[in-house]
């Protein structure tokens, strides 16, 4: 019989709801227990992120190929406790009918045993198991009563860790997304996609690693350039960019490298290149697919060596330069078809960051439209008070070829064409591009956007887009209610 039961259930209660981290009190909990029972072997179980399976969070002197035996078998006190949702004990385990198929309890030579769930009103969340080998002592109703009043508490503590951590892991989340999105003010966006490349930037930054940005144009591979050098440890050094697809082979040659003297016609003087002029800091090297082979194999001692020697010098100089690059085509491809050197590929594509086309980053697009339009209202001396229901749906329909830059030259002419308060579509001036079912998206984003092509198609006629979807007026309506496109009367 144990001695002041409840007094001893009120001190530990105090002690393990004083605990909030999760590891400290699944300790707490199994030490408790096995102290005032007198317990030799025990382990908790919980259950597995929200699943119908459970693990092993604690244990004392047992091994987990033990535990998971006792619960391989239907027959076991884990087992059923679970299954029952009832505390158990057997006082004889040995000689106990209900478990005389269980090899566990033979073969470990369990003399008694006493198993609670933990559990939260009806539902349950793990179990906790007990039992003595070597002691003639036995558990007995008060050792039971006592642990399932223990398992009731012990629970609800276990449940409010779990909440406290979660909630921890997701206010870590959050802070860690907004100190991104702090850190780079100069990129917009939410998305997922936006932030997946927000985290690269920030754990590629510090690095001196060449890093290779691709994606089609308008995408703001530059932005991204900036982003990084402005956070590394050159960023009180010179960042360089230079389009590489509009020079030719010879004055690519020369704003790269530099030239001497009479190296050509027009050479008047020595002339230092920009990955001179860029030592200490970063070259953006934007379309570095269009450079020609002979500056390719150029380029490729520069960030193998760090040397180079201007044209028509023999001199050779030493730079230190992050080399970013950032191309529309795919590089790779470029590489097989023999147009592009397979080793400068692997030089620059030490970092790979791939940028979404707008059409990927849909939530992205209202917020990059609202920073356009203050930022051209303000340029232009005008004053909006936002875009128009229909101009919302039309700028989130459109494909966007041209990406952000399409966007950004779409609202910047709406803004000079506008004289009204509210920025109307028919001032975009897109050619609407054919309709195109989407790849790789849900069930519901595909059911979106059937009905939202179709109810343009009907000039947003809900009867008649009923009548071509199949549905009714009333199913219809509520989809557009949903998605906010019903105006509320």
């Amino acid at each position: 019989m144990l001695k002041n039961p409840f007094e001893t259930l009120l001190t530990i209660s105090q002690q393990i709801n004083s605990t909030h981290e999760i590891t400290v009190l699944l300790d707490k909990i199994m030490d408790s227990a096995m102290r005032v029972l007198e317990a030799e072997r025990g382990f908790i179980l919980l259950k597995k992120n929200k699943t119908a399976h459970y693990e092993t969070v604690t244990a004392r002197n047992l091994s987990r190929e033990r535990i998971e035996s006792m619960k391989e078998h239907s027959s076991s006190v884990v087992t059923r406790v679970l299954q029952t949702r009832e505390a158990l004990i057997s006082v004889d385990a040995q000689e106990d009918d209900r478990f005389s198929g269980a090899e566990s309890i033979i073969l470990q030579k369990i003399h008694s045993v006493i198993c609670t769930p933990l559990l939260i009103e009806d539902r349950i969340i793990g179990a906790i198991y007990m039992d003595r080998q070597m002691s003639e002592d036995q558990f007995d109703q008060s050792s039971l009563d006592f642990l399932t009043a223990f398992a009731r508490q012990a629970a609800i503590a276990i449940e409010n860790a779990q909440m406290l951590n979660d909630l921890q892991n997701e206010n870590k989340k959050l802070k860690e997304r907004i100190s991104l999105n702090d850190r780079f003010p100069e990129i917009i966006g939410k998305s997922q996609p936006m932030q997946k490349i927000f985290e690269m930037v920030h754990s590629v930054a510090p690095s001196t690693a060449t890093v290779l940005i691709e994606g089609e144009s308008g995408t703001g591979k530059e932005l991204i350039a900036r982003a990084i050098h402005d956070h590394s440890n050159q960023k009180d050094k010179p960042f360089i960019p230079i389009f590489c697809g509009s020079l030719s082979e010879n004055l690519m040659e020369s704003e790269l490298f530099g030239h001497k003297k009479g190296a050509f016609t027009g050479a008047h003087q020595d002339k230092p290149g920009l990955f001179e002029d860029a030592d200490g800091g970063t070259l953006f090297l934007d379309e570095v697919g269009e450079i020609s082979q002979p500056i390719q194999t150029k380029l490729l001692r520069i960030l193998q060596e760090g040397e180079l020697k201007r044209v028509g010098d023999n001199v050779i100089r030493k730079v230190n330069v992050r080399v970013l690059c950032a191309t529309n085509r795919d590089l790779y491809k470029e590489v097989q078809e023999g147009r592009f050197r397979e080793d400068l590929y692997y030089r620059l594509n030490v970092i790979y960051i791939k940028m979404p086309p707008l059409r990927e980053r849909p939530d992205d697009i209202l917020l990059l439209a609202e920073h356009f339009l203050q930022h051209y209202a303000l340029k232009n001396k005008k004053n909006f008070k936002g875009f128009s229901k229909e101009a919302l749906r039309y700028l989130q329909q459109y494909d966007w070829p041209g990406n952000v830059r399409e966007l950004e030259n779409t609202i910047e002419r709406a803004v000079i064409l506008s004289s009204k308060s509210l920025i109307e579509p028919d001032v975009f001036q897109l050619k609407k591009s054919e309709p195109k079912m989407p790849v790789g998206k849900t069930l519901k984003e595909i059911n979106k956007y059937a009905i939202l092509q179709t109810m343009e198609m009907t000039g947003g006629n809900r009867t008649k887009a009923a009548e071509i979807l199949d549905v009714s007026r009333r199913w219809l309506q509520y989809q557009l209610k949903e998605w906010g496109m019903v105006d509320e009367h």
